[in-house]
């Protein structure tokens, strides 16, 4: 009896069954569960596919054809290759275009994260009516552009608004803000800062809430200070954020185009046309759309080369 029990058992372990089992092989089962839920996963996601890639690949693809014709806005035009994007590159207004593109984008990024920081560090503190004071921090990114834009025009665009006013009745002349090519700049560049501080800082205040204060009450009994607090505790622990809030910034300070275009619609003197100003006015103005597209590509590359370089810091932060 016990002979053959081992025998049977040896005949079910080589047609590879359980000793106890119905005759289901348990690897089997699970694999073709697996397949059921891998199939009914496709199938669910292939609606969304298929959108994502007639509203994105479509436009995509156009964009490419017409990066490599000589066309406009009715017709194609002829296949030239990489011509359009040779006639760009050569282009100085595209190389003084980039090059206002570049310090806007940071003074932009690190100009409203530090804002944001500081604001962001503020509201831990306990002070006096914090939570109006937090609602009115919002504001400037609550707001819409237009309107924004329109109250910085009221503010310093001519000599007889509220700011140069003041700096003509302190003895200080009178700053033409929009007119001169240098003050342009840096009254663009501060009204981007203004927008998107109130951004920074809510991403820094989501990423301070969840560190635990235990961690400052051991550093100090340790003897570290306020700084080494900072630079050794903070900093690291909001890394991962920061870096996200990077990306995202980068991104929205060269696609910007209502900031930059209701307050000075690029000029003076093109002091401050950004790429995607350039690529509007060459597009929709000039006519000339493979140039101009060529242009929204190498804006698109270079995005994505710094979203991969700032993507690692955001794995290595997460690793640390």
């Amino acid at each position: 009896m016990s002979s053959t029990t081992t025998q049977s058992g040896l005949s079910r372990a080589r047609r590879g069954l359980a000793p106890g089992g119905s005759g289901a092989v348990p690897g089997k089962r699970k694999s073709k569960l697996s397949a059921q839920a891998t199939r009914t996963f496709f199938w669910l996601l292939l609606p969304s596919v298929v959108l994502l890639v007639l509203i994105h690949g479509y436009p995509l693809i156009y964009a490419a054809i017409q990066a490599t014709h000589d066309g406009d806005l009715l017709q194609t035009g002829n296949f030239v290759a990489g011509q359009n994007f040779a006639t760009v590159l050569t282009s100085p207004a595209f190389w003084k275009a980039a090059q206002f593109t570049l310090w806007f984008t940071i003074v932009g990024v690190f100009g409203s994260w530090l804002v944001g920081l500081g604001l962001a560090l503020l509201l831990r503190t306990k002070i006096p009516g914090g939570g109006t004071f937090k609602v009115l921090l919002l504001l400037p990114w609550v707001v819409p552009i237009v309107v924004s834009s329109t109250a910085w025009n009221w503010l310093v665009a001519t000599p007889d608004s509220l700011i140069p006013s003041l700096f003509r009745n302190l003895g200080m002349g009178t700053p033409l803000f929009l007119a001169d090519p240098t003050l342009a700049s840096i009254t663009v560049m501060v009204f981007k800062v203004w927008v998107s501080f109130p951004f920074m800082m809510m991403m820094i205040s989501a990423a301070l809430a969840s560190v635990d204060t235990t961690v400052y009450e051991a550093a100090s009994m340790d003897g570290a200070s306020r700084w080494q607090q900072f630079t050794q505790i903070t900093l690291p622990l909001i890394a991962r954020s920061t870096y996200i809030s990077w990306i995202l910034m980068t991104i929205f300070c060269v696609n910007d185009f209502p900031t930059i275009y209701l307050l000075t619609g690029g000029g003076p003197v093109n002091a401050t046309t950004s790429l995607v100003v350039l690529a509007y006015r060459t597009v929709f103005q000039d006519f000339a759309t493979g140039p101009g597209v060529a242009i929204a590509f190498l804006m698109t590359m270079t995005l994505v080369v710094i979203s991969v370089i700032l993507y690692r810091q955001i794995r290595k932060s997460s690793v640390e």
